[in-house]
């Protein structure tokens, strides 16, 4: 399990394992938090075609699906 702090996902850097229309990298360029400080939105965007999705930052725990970093 990848470790996630959603105060810290702002523009880190993700690697998709499982790669979709040639989108490997990614970058978080979207946090929003409610009044209690819980994260609502996280935007993600894909570094070659500039693609954006709306992701579930859980999602990113997932070492199946996510790796921290580019590699």
């Amino acid at each position: 399990m990848n470790k996630v702090n959603p105060k810290s996902l702002l523009h880190s850097k993700w690697t998709k394992v499982d790669i979709t229309n040639k989108e490997k990298h990614f970058i978080i360029t979207l946090v929003k938090f409610d009044e209690d400080q819980k994260l609502v939105e996280c935007i993600i965007e894909a570094v070659m075609t500039k693609s954006e999705y709306s992701i579930d930052w859980r999602e990113l725990k997932d070492i199946n699906k996510w790796g921290i970093g580019w590699q």
